[in-house]
């Protein structure tokens, strides 16, 4: 079967654990040569060496995308020089901190805004000219299913995801004449791999009287992230994916 994302270049960024790790693997077994991004040294080495050993191609770039254009900008320099381009762009990285609205400070507002929106505007803003230059690209956010299915302790993340879907549908309307395709996943609760199976996640319970009934894999949002990368969404623009096990689209009616 032929790979879809063959002789693509793929930046995915928060990438050493969890989704993005679950994303960048997905895309280097569909052909791309990916670039896994990330704070911590280790579990980036360890995304690529499984990559490499089941024959993809990777390379790990240390970011720490702390809201500043400088910091977007310099991951972008350093993923194109190492990859000659970038025809996918998947902004993963994002911080939750699990504060009320009086418990959030000013230092934390702006923690997670630089990090959950500023970063990836302007990591998109550094990519996208040469995509468009070439003619075609992608880029892929990641949005929440509780951007618009609220939780109580959540105003700030929410919000954020909130504008990182609405800059879905803007960038659609401002990249896609160019050639730039963007969309959006909407995770709904999903469970770490390395959550310890014999304790009970916090977010079953939320996804007790859904379709699914049980939190999801990452693999799922990976799956979802290879379609939106690839020619088989060549007609997509603009969308927001909920990948949610029905959480967002069907009533669920406490029994």
């Amino acid at each position: 079967m032929a790979q879809r994302l063959q002789g693509r270049t793929a930046l995915i960024t928060g990438s050493t654990s969890n989704i993005g790790r679950a994303i960048a693997v997905a895309l280097a077994a569909e052909g791309a040569h990916v670039v896994v991004s990330g704070r911590d040294d280790v579990r980036g080495a360890a995304v690529v060496d499984q990559i490499r050993l089941d024959g993809g191609r990777a390379d790990f770039v240390r970011a720490d995308l702390d809201g500043t254009a400088a910091a977007s900008h310099a991951l972008a320099a350093a993923t194109t020089a190492l990859l000659g381009r970038v025809d996918i762009l998947v902004n993963n990285a994002g911080i939750y901190p699990p504060a009320n609205t009086p418990g959030t400070d000013e230092e934390t507002f702006d923690r997670v805004y630089g990090v959950n929106v500023k970063a990836p505007f302007f990591l998109t803003q550094a990519l996208v000219p040469a995509m468009i230059s070439a003619g075609s690209g992608v880029v892929i956010n990641l949005g929440s299913w509780i951007a618009r299915l609220a939780v109580p302790t959540a105003a700030l993340y929410s919000s954020t995801k909130g504008a990182m879907e609405t800059l879905t549908r803007a960038w659609a309307a401002e990249f896609g004449p160019q050639g730039v395709r963007v969309n959006a996943i909407s995770p709904g609760v999903i469970v770490s791999p390395d959550w310890d199976a014999t304790t009970d996640h916090p977010g079953e319970v939320m996804m007790q009287g859904t379709p699914a009934g049980r939190s999801g894999h990452p693999d799922a949002i990976a799956a979802a992230a290879v379609y939106l990368a690839s020619d088989d969404a060549a007609f997509v623009h603009g969308t927001v994916l909920d990948v949610d096990g029905g959480r967002t689209g069907v009533a669920v009616v406490a029994v």
